[in-house]
């Protein structure tokens, strides 16, 4: 091992060696932390305004069916080959190619990022010090807030896998049992048992569209599935700790957001912990299931800017960071909708990272994939697959874009040959 493989604990611009595997257990927890994702309470809010709950129930079913078999995809790829999304992208993409899903995926995970500390830093500014904040006024100490938790968040972010490792292992149990505990202590509480208060109002989503909204809430970040299980010991442990890990997490967010908005009239656990007059254990809550996604999306874009620029993964999560948190409450009141636009753009690749590692195995797992400049097929597909998962408004937006970027690839590919 080089001098400088042991110094990158991040293996930023080399596959992980046996020796910076992790265990089955640390991998879990951090699998598990990254789906821990506040945006999907909010999924889980227009889930249960438009479904009854057995609908509900099949909607999270079949949409995480399709997401399991498209993350543990990855997972597998991810943990067989070592490799991160980045370097993935150089061998389906090119070289230069794969400047564009670097950048794609780095620029939502920094926008997301930044909505995440506006997510934690709005409603807690508004209950901790009862201030007044609109989407044309934040008070200073609402921006001191933000600023806080940037430094924090991108400090752990800073120090790679065993800093998101440790966060994990602390914040992974306390939202899971708080935010379940509040969850049952709001339903005894209701007028209605679970089933009941599903029923109430109009119900005009169907299960497909209800799958979609499941698929789309966490497709573009688990598209980043590879930088964290290609620390896992082998492929099959990677697919199955993706697999299980993100069925729980999301299915966790989805009823956390969808009890929050039946019985509090809320969009989250914080606010229904916040009825419960569990003021510092809703803080608390919000804080650590923010932190672990923030953590890892700072953490991708951290290597996705290192691929396009050449410079440390450090430096480039310290500039990510600084990106994020002076843009987190502009971000927050603007840009959401952009970024769910921006969402649809990933699945594209991660299908085409799928297609290509399959189809090259062997040479994967010899180091002998042959790297071009460009793979235009691989290019075209994502951009195509882009315009249609957001013009196409039949369907599931991320499946469409992936047939279409599967189709652009394979004519690269056939072209190629001749």
């Amino acid at each position: 091992m080089s001098k400088k493989q042991m110094t990158d604990v991040d293996f930023t611009t080399s596959p992980v060696d046996r020796a910076g595997r992790k265990s089955n257990l640390s991998m879990f927890m951090v699998m598990l932390g990254f789906t821990f994702f506040s945006a999907s309470m909010w999924v889980g809010q227009n889930l249960a305004a438009g479904l009854t709950w057995w609908d509900f129930v099949w909607a999270l079913l079949l949409g995480g069916l399709i997401l399991a078999a498209y993350t543990g995809a990855l997972g597998w790829i991810g943990a067989e080959s070592g490799l991160s999304l980045d370097l993935l992208s150089r061998k389906s993409f090119g070289t230069k190619g794969s400047y564009l899903p670097s950048a794609m995926i780095s620029f939502t995970q920094i926008g997301w990022f930044g909505v995440g500390l506006a997510m934690f830093a709005i409603p807690v500014a508004k209950e901790l010090m009862g201030l007044d904040v609109t989407p044309d006024h934040m008070p200073w100490q609402g921006y001191l807030m933000v600023a806080i938790a940037g430094v924090l968040m991108t400090a752990s972010a800073y120090f790679g896998i065993k800093s998101l490792t440790i966060i994990s292992y602390i914040a992974v149990p306390a939202v899971a049992i708080l935010g379940t505990v509040a969850m049952v202590m709001a339903i005894q509480r209701g007028d209605m048992g679970l089933i009941e208060q599903f029923s109430v109002g109009s119900k005009s989503l169907g299960v497909i569209a209800g799958a979609g909204l499941v698929i789309g809430s966490f497709v573009s970040g688990g598209t980043a599935t590879p930088n964290f299980t290609r620390f896992a010991k082998s492929g099959k442990v990677g697919l199955i700790i993706t697999v299980i890990a993100f069925f729980i997490g999301n299915s966790l967010m989805f009823l956390f957001g969808a009890v929050s908005s039946i019985y509090a009239g809320g969009n989250d656990i914080f606010e229904v912990m916040l009825n419960l007059n569990l003021f510092y254990l809703a803080v608390l809550v919000l804080g650590l299931n923010i932190w672990t996604t923030n953590d890892n999306a700072l953490y991708t874009a951290g290597l996705g800017l290192s691929n396009i620029f050449g410079l440390s993964k450090k430096a480039m999560v310290l500039i990510s960071g600084l990106i994020g948190t002076l843009a987190a409450v502009w971000l927050y009141w603007n840009f959401c909708g952009w970024l769910n636009v921006l969402n649809c753009t990933l699945p594209p690749v991660g299908i085409i990272l799928i297609i290509h590692y399959f189809t090259h195995r062997k040479a994967y797992l010899d180091g002998t994939v042959e790297e071009k400049k460009v793979n235009w097929g691989a290019v075209i597909g994502v951009i195509a697959g882009a315009v249609v998962a957001n013009l196409v408004h039949w369907g599931i937006p991320a499946i469409n874009g992936m047939v279409v970027a599967t189709l652009c690839y394979l004519a690269g590919q056939l072209i190629g040959r001749k």
